[in-house]
């Protein structure tokens, strides 16, 4: 009897479920110990040969103690069918990572893509999300399947991503026993469109698939199918074949509603094949912006692939990427998330299991494993593996800091540090008019805000948003227009982040309203909430206007408005004034709360807008609606708040100015006193003060006060009256009234004296003084350069302290009353006929100097 390779795998199926139980090794089923799955079609018409049909059945029986002896795995969480959608979390993903195992790829790239495969599956931001990973090669000889499903399709809940953690681990493990070489592409996208039509809604409104089906697929090659007997006799047909099952399977995924996001690395990459795979899967995308429908990617070497994936992950959830820092462990790596981002994941490239992460949030708190702080919602997966993400949801925006640190030994690989996310805004519109007749034209502004009521008022945040709304209703078709932030009619005012469009309401349209805003730009989604209104039916009777201050105020403050209120109804008609779309934890409050409109008058009516001591800061956001409480709480009109909330003023807040002022005045206060006291030292500043002591109007010696020389503002000095040699004066550093003369000068500038142990007496300069024996003048002169004291006349000193006194030879020296002896000039111990400075060179000649030939002295003083 013929068999089939059709039967034989049935026949194998067979006998592995009567050998293991739950164990199935066909080539649809997950690895050994996974719980069975239906079988996808394992063989296409081409292959119908009587020798394919009599190899199953050696096939068959060496799948038997391959499966008795296969270890196994932990039991497979099962995905539920239809989990229930949190209201605000992220929409989930369906996705398979199909890895090449090929023997062309090293163990380094097998390792990489391991990585990079557990990398978007740790980091993908919704627990509703399910994920397969599935290892491939080729069948060529029995015993060999070309696909191994080493993670089945899990919930990456909190579970199953430590589930994963762990199974995506065993692609590591190539069994050539299990695997063939080659590179099985048509088998590989089968299995994976298999396991992702599993246990869903197939499709959603419109026929669009109920959940986003997506494969990535990694490989450094091309097809190779050359070996393997299920595609034809020989390689050349193998090959065709091979080809013509792709575009089959590719076909089978395009109506399954499955994209396939090719990405290759190496230099053998089969370029056009790869942009076949990308194309001929479902051509749908997450949104309508460039980049996110299928596309392939080639990287130049495995190392690239990890940044490579995620990027095509998050291109293909409508998710941004933030690129951290890298670092060696210890080191402090960051990565910055946005204030749009409500949903995230931080992943950690460890290399190394024994790598240890801590997360610290933009305001430096430790954030738990799993918890709740301050409003964000974490959870830590993947500690215990090479890869590790901490998932938040409503993340503090800012920049975070991931702290590694690494045992001895482990430490020697760089850790990068990345962050996923996505931003999911809440529109919050209003109508122009509420209440819109048919056939009037109605104005529509929209602005964006975050779960955690983070208002979004930097347009860079926005790049590239499109915005449209649908509107639709009873009695007329859908209406579909585009809003924008330009600047241009209806907008008022470019980059203010409130995106303004206009439809006119079509003539049929009666009863409720419904408008649904759709928001689209890289990593923004919209949370697709409809705001309904009301048709009005003829000219309203009453109508209103609504205005606020866009003002800046801190908690507890009020923001005031004004309501202008047209009542033409012959009863009155009670307003209420109704806060929505208030920031969660405003604590606002709207005084008054109703108004009473008067018959056939206009009223204007002030209110107030309480802010509640507990309200956060930032941008208010929210709006004020006038409703008509007779008619049904039917909307009059609507307004934004434009009000931001500040901390209230600190004490330095209130009085740094007069703070500063004081100091101002202080500082001013300082300089005067300053000036003052450094005018009065110069005053009372004996520098360049020269002393001449005479006898009867002749010099005898002079000393000049150098800089320094007077601390406090006294000059100390004495009259040294040798034996045998005129007397001299010397200046006596620290000396005492009581052993020495003072000069001084007060604060007026004066001279004074005070005479050895006598009292004090005033000086003019230039006059002669009465000193013991003595007279002393005193002259002010010139600032002298520091140094010991000048001499001049007749006891001036020349060299290093050495004093020429008048004109001697030898021991004989003259003094007054003294015969008179010449002696030629220069000759030992005549007068240098100048001042000498402090290294003996002559100065300038001063008053008192004496003629070198020793003659009279000068008596101009």
């Amino acid at each position: 009897m013929q068999w089939t390779t059709r039967g034989s795998v049935l026949l194998l199926a067979g006998a592995l479920v009567a050998l293991s139980g739950p164990l199935t090794a066909t080539t649809a089923t997950g690895a050994p110990g996974t719980p069975a799955r239906p079988a996808a079609p394992a063989v296409l018409p081409y292959a119908q040969a009587a020798p394919h049909a009599q190899a199953a059945v050696p096939y068959a029986q060496a799948a038997v103690p391959y499966a008795q002896a296969a270890p196994r795995l932990p039991a497979a969480r099962l995905a539920p069918s239809a989990p229930s959608a949190p209201a605000d979390g992220p929409d989930p993903i369906d996705f398979a990572v199909v890895v090449d195992q090929s023997a062309s790829l090293a163990d380094e790239d097998l390792a990489r893509e391991t990585e990079a495969a557990a990398l978007i599956g740790q980091g993908e931001i919704s627990e509703r999300s399910r994920a397969t990973v599935i290892g491939f090669g080729s069948s060529e000889k029995p015993g060999q399947s070309p696909v191994r499903e080493v993670c089945p399709l899990t919930a990456v809940d909190a579970a199953g991503r430590q589930q994963l953690s762990g199974c995506v681990q065993l692609l590591n493990d190539r069994d050539p026993a299990r695997t063939g070489p080659g590179t099985d592409f048509p088998a590989a996208v089968r299995h994976a469109v298999t396991r992702l039509t599993e246990g869903r809604a197939p499709t959603g409104p419109a026929g669009t698939p109920a959940v986003p089906k997506v494969v990535f697929l990694l490989t450094d090659g091309r097809l190779d199918v050359a070996d393997s007997p299920e595609y034809g006799t020989d390689r050349d047909s193998r090959q065709a074949n091979g080809a013509r099952r792709l575009t089959e399977e590719l076909a089978r995924a395009r109506a399954a509603g499955v994209q396939i996001w090719p990405l290759g690395f190496g230099g053998e990459i089969d370029r056009a094949a790869l942009t076949a795979m990308a194309e001929g899967g479902y051509r749908g995308a997450c949104s309508g912006i460039p980049g996110s429908v299928p596309r392939m990617r080639v990287v130049g070497t495995s190392a690239g692939i990890d940044t490579a994936l995620q990027e095509t992950f998050a291109a293909a959830r409508c998710a941004r990427i933030a690129h951290g820092t890298v670092g060696k462990p210890p080191a402090d790596l960051t990565v910055t998330i946005p204030p749009i981002a409500t949903d995230g994941s931080l992943t950690v490239a460890k290399h190394d299991p024994k790598v240890r992460v801590t997360y610290y949030d933009p305001a430096g708190r430790k954030v738990p494993a799993r918890g709740e702080l301050d409003g964000s919602v974490f959870e830590v997966s993947g500690q215990n593996g090479p890869v590790e993400a901490l998932r938040v949801t409503d993340p503090l925006p800012g920049r975070w800091r991931v702290h590694i640190e690494a045992p001895e030994g482990h430490g020697d690989r760089e850790v990068a540090v990345r962050a996923i996310w996505q931003g999911r805004l809440r529109s919050a519109v209003v109508l122009d008019p509420a209440s819109p007749r048919p056939g009037e034209k109605v104005t529509v502004e929209v602005r964006m805000q975050t779960r955690r009521g983070v208002v979004i008022t930097d347009p860079g945040q926005l790049a590239g948003l499109a915005v449209t709304a649908d509107l639709s209703g009873d009695g007329f078709s859908p209406v579909s227009f585009r809003l924008a932030d330009d600047g241009r009619a209806p907008d008022t005012r470019a980059g203010d982040v409130r995106f303004t469009g206009t439809f006119t309401l079509p003539a049929g349209a009666t009863g409720d309203l419904e408008l649904l805003t759709r928001m689209a730009a890289p990593g923004i989604v919209s949370d697709r909430r409809p705001l309904h209104a009301r048709a009005a039916d003829g000219v309203p009777l009453v109508t209103a206007g609504l205005v606020t201050d866009a003002v800046t105020v801190h908690p507890g403050g009020t923001v005031h408005g004004t309501l202008d209120v047209t009542n033409n109804d012959t009863a009155p008609h009670t307003l209420r004034l109704a806060l929505a779309e208030q920031v969660p934890g405003a604590e606002l409050a709207v005084t008054p709360a109703t108004v009473t409109a008067p018959p056939n008058k206009a009223v204007r009516v002030p209110f107030t807008v309480t802010v509640g001591p507990g309200t956060p800061l930032g941008e208010l956001g929210g709006q004020v609606t006038a409703v008509d409480t007779g008619d049904g709480d039917r909307a009059l009109r609507s307004t934004f708040l434009n009000v931001r909330v500040v901390a209230p003023p600190t004490w330095w807040d209130r009085w740094w100015r007069a703070v500063a002022a004081g100091a101002a005045v202080a500082l001013l206060a300082g300089a005067f006193a300053g000036i003052r006291l450094a005018a009065r030292r110069r005053r009372r500043d004996l520098t360049g003060v020269t002393l001449e002591l005479c006898q009867e109007g002749r010099p005898l010696d002079s000393l000049t006060v150098r800089r320094g020389q007077c601390p406090g503002g006294a000059f100390a000095f004495t009259v040294d009256e040798p034996y045998g040699s005129p007397p001299t004066l010397r200046r006596v550093p620290g000396g005492s009234a009581s052993t020495t003369h003072v000069l001084r000068r007060n604060g007026a500038g004066e001279l004074l004296l005070r005479l050895r142990g006598g009292g004090q007496v005033p000086l003019r300069s230039g006059e002669p003084t009465g000193i013991g024996d003595h007279e002393l003048v005193v002259r002010s002169g010139r600032t002298a350069p520091r140094g010991d004291g000048d001499r001049t006349g007749a006891g001036s000193r020349t060299g290093a302290g050495r004093q020429n006194r008048g004109s001697r030879t030898g021991r004989w020296a003259r003094w007054p009353g003294a015969p008179r002896r010449t002696e030629p000039v220069g000759a030992p111990g005549a007068r240098t006929g100048g001042r000498t400075d402090s290294e003996g060179r002559p100065g300038d000649p001063g008053a008192g100097t004496s003629p070198g030939t020793g003659g009279d002295y000068d008596n101009n003083f």
